[in-house]
């Protein structure tokens, strides 16, 4: 894929967005895990923990991306993402963790936890970068150090604009239908241009109406 391309930019826009909007629990754990470190160690702790998850992250989302290349794991890939789309819409996370006061041990646990919570982020990214390895490392480089730094304005954005979610929630949902889209053992079938955008558009419209029910559902 070419640099600065409609596509390139699309494809870089969409993994900024799934990687903030995705991030929320993240940064609630980067905010326990250093909230008792000493102050003026905090910022060196998040810029630490920063650089480490993005070198793990980086691994991963590449990794991931290798592995959507064989057969039948885009399908698998895409059905797990539509899932992950939808628990975005209706679950609320709870955060339990045991928040370090030491230096190493709170970065130690920023890397960690951002690596157990990241799973979705490396599989949706992957699935947004088309196989496209700089898509990838440039998408990752913008969004994490915008989440550790950015952490308390992003999560007052999305409480303040719940919008925000079903916005992230819609962009995973067409992630998750192009990746099953372009299943080479579904070739056959979505090679029809408008069966293809058909399913994509009827992905997303699944996700976000199944989820405003459950939401309805559990509001009563």
């Amino acid at each position: 894929m070419e640099i600065l391309t409609l596509e390139f930019l699309t494809s870089l826009f969409t993994i900024i967005v799934i990687d903030l909007v995705l991030a929320g629990d993240n940064a609630i754990l980067i905010g326990l895990a250093s909230r008792n470190v000493p102050k003026h160690l905090q910022k060196k702790v998040i810029l630490f923990g920063a650089l480490g998850a993005v070198v793990i992250r980086i691994i991963a989302t590449l990794l991931a991306v290798g592995l959507l290349a064989l057969p039948g794991l885009r399908l698998v890939g895409g059905l797990i993402l539509i899932m992950i789309a939808y628990k975005l819409l209706i679950e609320e996370e709870e955060h339990d963790m045991k928040p370090s006061d030491n230096f190493w041990g709170a970065i130690r646990t920023i890397i960690i936890a951002d690596a157990l919570m990241g799973l979705d982020n490396v599989l949706a990214v992957a699935g947004a970068a088309h196989g496209d390895f700089l898509l990838v490392i440039i998408g990752l480089f913008i969004s994490i150090p915008a989440v550790m730094w950015g952490s308390t304005i992003i999560l007052k954005l999305i409480q303040k604009f719940p919008i925000i979610i079903k916005i992230g929630s819609a962009i995973l949902a067409w992630t998750a239908a192009k990746m099953i889209a372009a299943e080479i053992l579904l070739h056959d079938i979505f090679s029809n241009t408008f069966i293809k955008y058909s399913f994509e558009i009827i992905v997303i419209i699944a996700v976000l109406f199944f989820g405003h029910l459950k939401q309805k559902k559990t509001e009563m």
